[in-house]
């Protein structure tokens, strides 16, 4: 079983929970869609490999414009 560390997903980066959340969700869903992984990893759970990506600093949150 795979850990990622909350403090490495949260700790330097000014990011909340919910958008942390948010992120893994939609990056999970698009993993779950067909998307190739953007690291090497052995995990085959959607949701860790987006967590992974996310503490890599692959993914990122952006907000939307209004």
């Amino acid at each position: 079983m795979s850990y990622v560390p909350l403090e490495k997903l949260l700790g330097e980066k000014d990011i909340s929970m919910f958008r942390l959340v948010l992120t893994a969700a939609a990056r999970a869903n698009e993993l779950a869609e067909g998307a190739a992984p953007l690291i090497q990893t052995e995990s085959k759970k959607v949701p860790t490999i987006a967590l992974q990506e996310i503490a890599a600093g692959k993914v990122f949150y952006h907000a939307k414009d209004k």
